[in-house]
């Protein structure tokens, strides 16, 4: 009997882990050391191809021109108080359901299996610490970023939506991955359908936690 293939392996180029640092520590809460940040990642970004670079400098510029206060403050108010601007990535497939347990469970033993330990305080899917992962694991980090593609997707149209400088880092991030393909273009419209049946019935099961 012929055997179905298996899902081909992700594929990653020498730039990616590069990528995914830089945009993993722009995607933290920007504090003290945020000015380094911005400067190591204005030194990586000529390494990176075109379409990855120029959303990312994009943020770099408004970050480097904006007030320390002022970007902690938006920061807060983007992703603190806008429930449809969520970091967690499995809110976006489970919501706060006992799948979303099962889902954090999985990750974190892809990141012990890696040699990756978390502190008390970080959760395995916030996008920064998915991004952290695939810089020092391309291969896994990949995998588990295309699996969340339909996520990513909705955090970057909700960005938009709300005309936030983040859009750049979303636009970004989605430029390390495959383009969207129908089954993950359908995966989008079934969550964002959910999304907004949910807020239209006075729920919200994509708190942050």
């Amino acid at each position: 009997m012929r055997r179905k293939p298996g899902p081909a392996a992700a594929r990653t180029e020498p730039w990616h882990p590069c990528a995914w640092q830089t945009q993993s520590l722009l995607l933290a809460y920007p504090d003290e050391q945020f000015p380094q940040h911005l400067s190591l990642a204005r030194r990586v970004a000529p390494a990176l191809p075109a379409r990855v670079r120029a959303p990312l400098l994009r943020f770099t510029d408004h970050a480097g021109h904006t007030p320390a206060d002022d970007l902690a403050a938006a920061y807060v108010a983007t992703f603190d108080h806008h429930k449809r601007c969520c970091l967690y990535l499995t809110y976006y497939a489970h919501g706060d359901t006992r799948r979303r347990g099962i889902a954090l469970l999985r990750l974190k033993r892809t990141y012990a299996a890696a040699g990756l330990r978390l502190s008390d305080d970080e959760l395995p899917d916030h996008l920064a610490v998915v991004l952290e992962f695939a810089g020092t694991d391309p291969a896994a980090g990949h995998r588990l970023l295309t699996e969340h593609r339909a996520g990513l997707e909705l955090l970057r149209l909700a960005l938009h939506a709300e005309d936030s400088p983040w859009t750049a880092l979303l636009e970004s991030v989605s430029a390390t991955l495959p383009p969207l393909k129908g089954d993950e273009q359908q995966a989008v419209a079934r969550l964002a359908a959910e999304r907004a049946a949910a807020e239209q019935g006075g729920l919200a099961p994509y708190p942050p936690p």
